[in-house]
């Protein structure tokens, strides 16, 4: 019972504290390197951070004499489909990681958090294109959402700011990622899937990296600590205990409690940078995490139980 309370509860929990203090980092970073260049070294150091893992997975096992391959379905073995989806979820995690730090250039991070969250209301939207009917909750909390957006986005001339609107594209591109994860996740080790993501994600961005941003180490080592909180913790230790937690857990309770780095992101900016949201945004982010818990309730959690 204790091992399920830390699986189901603390790990999630934690990841949502580390993803809510990462947004602080991450717009620290943006003062002085350019957002191709963070997710540049951000992608490198999960990569090399999650790589480190399944070595000492590997040197482990082989030491132990356990014949894990062995206890492996031969469709998580099929290297070419790891590739494939390797680069599916990485191009897509590249895109939503690049728009977020473009739009955490400008906007605070408590907002972005905000705004990042409408991912988990998105998601039984787009679910729809693959034949899966979302529930009344689910559209109560997509109006919520987009009225919740507006007082946090749209000023008194009625414009939206670019860095929102970033963010705001960001949180289509992460709803997009979760669902290829959910289609293709399955098949393949979950640690391997993601080091393989970050890899692709840290390749395309050094792409861009070198034809659009001159990078230089000053700059680099001006924020060492934000890229290697963002790219260790953030990225490699939360991803990790996301998968964790959502392995044989109750999903709806998981990411209930992963929401809540929306929470954690207003609060690490308010102590960390004193970027304390005005009471217009505030009523927005109240708004928006009320669309977030609707659209994770359970089915028929209104409705009077029978004998």
């Amino acid at each position: 019972m204790k091992k399920q309370w830390i699986k189901q509860i603390a790990f999630p929990l934690l990841a949502a504290l580390i993803w809510g203090t990462a947004f602080v980092f991450q717009s620290e970073a943006a003062v002085h390197i350019g957002p191709f260049t963070f997710n540049t070294v951000r992608g490198v150091l999960a990569f090399l951070s999650l790589g480190l893992i399944l070595l000492g997975r590997d040197l482990w096992n082989k030491r132990k004499g356990n014949k894990q391959e062995e206890s492996v379905p031969a469709e998580k073995r099929n290297i070419k489909a790891l590739l494939i989806g390797g680069f599916l979820c990485g191009t897509v995690l590249a895109v939503a990681s690049n728009l977020q730090q473009l739009g955490l250039g400008s906007t605070s991070p408590g907002k972005a958090a905000f705004i990042t969250a409408l991912y988990v209301v998105l998601v039984p939207a787009f679910s729809l294109f693959f034949g899966k009917k979302a529930r009344a909750l689910v559209w109560i909390g997509v109006a919520l959402a987009t009225v919740g957006l507006y007082f946090l986005c749209i000023t008194d001339t009625m414009v939206i700011e670019t860095s929102d609107f970033f963010v705001f594209l960001c949180a289509f591109c992460f709803a997009a990622h979760i669902i290829i994860i959910d289609r293709v996740s399955p098949h393949f080790n979950g640690v391997e899937l993601s080091c393989l993501q970050f890899l692709v994600m840290a390749v395309e961005s050094a792409v861009l990296m070198l034809i659009v941003e001159s990078p230089t180490w000053e700059a680099m080592l001006a924020c060492l600590w934000p890229l290697f909180y963002v790219g260790v913790f953030s990225s490699s230790v939360a991803y990790t205990l996301q998968i964790l937690a959502q392995k044989n857990s109750n999903p709806t309770v998981v990411s209930l409690l992963l929401c809540m780095e929306s929470v954690f992101a207003v609060l690490a900016a308010g102590v960390l940078t004193g970027q304390w949201l005005s009471s217009r945004e505030w009523i927005g982010c109240v708004l928006m995490l009320i669309a977030v818990v609707l659209a994770q309730l359970p089915k028929g959690i209104f409705k009077k139980k029978t004998e």
